[in-house]
């Protein structure tokens, strides 16, 4: 699978605390090697339809979508945020 991140995530990125930045690119290599990775807890945003979210630590998230053998993700930032603004 591959990655491209939408600008609204590269934004949302550059805000992170550098802890959570690292957190972040964990999360990322397992999203890679195994959406179903339990530490994840990836799923579909109820709201959205084709819009999915997946666990950075207890309070982050971040949303993406699976197109083909494509994961673009769209947003990062707090639960509430993401949520919010997918």
């Amino acid at each position: 699978m591959k990655i491209i991140r939408a600008d609204s995530f590269k934004r949302d990125y550059k805000k992170l605390l550098d802890k959570v930045k690292k957190q972040t690119d964990k999360a990322l290599q397992l999203l890679i090697a195994n959406l179903f990775h339990p530490s994840l807890k990836a799923k579909k945003i109820k709201s959205r339809e084709n819009i999915r979210e997946a666990r950075v630590t207890k309070d982050y998230r971040f949303s993406f979508e699976i197109r083909g053998d494509t994961y673009i993700l769209r947003r990062i930032g707090k639960h509430e945020e993401v949520l919010r603004k997918p």
